[in-house]
């Protein structure tokens, strides 16, 4: 465990409330809504700054599985498939360092779900709630499950 996260953890009180929440960028902003996370990998032209708390363009799919997608090379099943490996896979550079390890997304997807559980938490997506593929929906399933 990094350097000082132990008591941090220790200190977290879950909330039986479900705490992170998913929707589209466009909806309107609520105060229930927490820390507001774009989680797409372009930020959208012409998006205001007030839309969200944060872009983490690292929770979603990469460039090159989205051009998959949207070129019809891949099919949903498929994508679901890569984006799921994507998030789980460790980064190159960990080739470079023998003692700690970045593990990849793992921690990402880990520090969102710590902290859902200190507060309200909504990701983002340019998607509208009713879409059913939307990278957000494999997204919610991984974060409602535990991360190894």
């Amino acid at each position: 465990m990094p350097f000082g996260w132990g008591k941090f953890l220790r200190s977290v009180t879950i909330s039986p409330k479900k705490m992170i929440k998913f929707k589209s960028v466009y909806d309107t902003k609520k105060k229930d809504d927490g820390l507001r996370i774009l989680a797409t990998r372009f930020r959208g032209r012409g998006l205001a700054k007030d839309r969200c708390d944060i872009w983490m363009a690292n929770l979603a799919p990469s460039e090159r599985l989205l051009n998959r997608w949207w070129n019809y090379k891949i099919g949903w099943g498929g994508f679901t498939r890569a984006y799921r490996k994507e998030l789980k896979q460790s980064l190159s550079s960990d080739a470079n360092n023998r003692r700690i390890k970045n593990y990849g997304q793992k921690w990402t997807l880990r520090l969102v779900q710590l902290l859902g559980k200190k507060g309200p938490v909504t990701l983002m997506c340019h998607c509208g709630n009713n879409e059913p593929n939307c990278h957000l929906r494999v997204l919610k399933r991984i974060l409602a499950s535990k991360v190894s």
